[in-house]
């Protein structure tokens, strides 16, 4: 049985977050408005179909919510130039590592970050 990989993925945001959601301004007060709003999450899917998941409300045979609210209301794309450098990993907490440091990097650049 092949080995479960996990991949990071971005999804750009639009901007209106930044002014209807308190919780995500609250979290990006460096944030200046040059750069875009991103979600940066970790998934053991390709990040089209996470997308597309995020952006159904997609749930589990028992009914639990595996999608951002975040992503579905506020989710325009995929941005694979800030998450393609980063090789697929083999471990769950590796990959929720690695989302942490890539959601911390992009916020240090100036884009304003959600992540879990």
């Amino acid at each position: 049985m092949p080995k479960i990989q996990y991949r990071i993925y971005v999804i750009e945001l639009s901007k209106r977050i930044f002014t209807e959601n308190s919780r995500f301004r609250a979290a990006n007060p460096q944030f200046n408005g040059v750069l875009e709003c991103v979600y940066v999450g970790m998934t053991s899917k390709t990040p089209k179909e996470q997308f597309l998941q995020h952006k159904t409300g997609y749930r589990n045979k028992k009914g639990h919510k595996l999608s951002s609210n975040i992503v579905e209301k506020y989710g325009t794309y995929l941005r694979p130039s800030l998450y393609n450098h980063i090789d697929p990993l083999t471990s769950r907490q590796d990959a929720l590592k690695m989302e942490a440091i890539l959601a911390l990097e992009l916020r240090r650049q100036g884009y304003a970050v959600w992540f879990n």
